[in-house]
């Protein structure tokens, strides 16, 4: 048994450093020419446990990358999925994982699909309890999934360094407190919007991919 534990350690720690540089070797979005990314939001499914308010949580996390990055990207809501560059699904839970990103080819631009798994039941009995007692907490699991997918959307791989958005839990750390500080941030659940979940890492990440031009010196950072 104790084996097989220490297996699954190896494995795990080779995902996640196969997985970071998988994920850093993308390119950029490849936008139109005018800067503009348009994206498209799937309906909610009753069987990925996705609620219609949760539309609201996946727009403000693309409201804080393009406060992030400036004037380089203005993201533009679509209905007709197949004109977008980047593409959000709400999925079924499956084996624990939060979420997904996946590079896209849109017409020959470099885009992206994301899979959002808001079922928190199924993210292990802390989250899980957590979540069902605390609406802004399962609000604050699946607002900070859209924002870390949409990371990798945009091209930023993951960190080994807590403080990030772009962390992976495969690193281990206390990951109910990952999203408890943010989730202390909130007294409503509109204050999502304004309370950016980004870090100094990400930005730095962010503004290598954009250029730090497009960075506001003013933009405040949630630690």
């Amino acid at each position: 048994m104790r084996a097989l534990r220490s297996l699954a350690t190896v494995v795990t720690l080779l995902y996640a450093i196969i997985g970071a540089a998988g994920a850093q070797t993308l390119r950029p979005l490849e936008p139109l020419d005018d800067g503009i990314v348009r994206y498209f939001i799937s309906p909610p499914l009753e069987e990925a446990a996705a609620r219609p308010a949760d539309a609201d949580l996946a727009v403000w996390a693309f409201e804080s990358w393009q406060r992030a990055v400036g004037g380089a990207l203005k993201f533009v809501r679509v209905t007709n999925e197949n004109e977008a560059l980047v593409r959000l699904y709400w999925v079924p839970a499956a084996g624990g994982q939060y979420g997904e990103m996946r590079p896209l080819d849109v017409q020959g631009r470099r885009g992206a699909a994301v899979y959002i798994r808001p079922d928190t039941t199924a993210l292990g009995p802390d989250i899980a309890q957590r979540a069902r007692l605390d609406a802004l907490f399962r609000d604050t699991v699946v607002h900070l999934t859209c924002v870390h997918e949409l990371g990798h959307a945009l091209g930023l791989g993951h960190t080994d360094n807590f403080d990030d958005i772009m962390y992976f839990f495969g690193f281990g750390g206390d990951i109910d407190e990952f999203f408890g500080r943010y989730r202390r941030q909130l007294k409503v659940r509109d204050d999502i919007r304004s309370t950016s979940a980004l870090s100094e890492g990400d930005l730095s990440q962010l503004s290598a991919l954009y250029g730090r031009s497009s960075i506001p010196g003013q933009l405040t950072v949630a630690n």
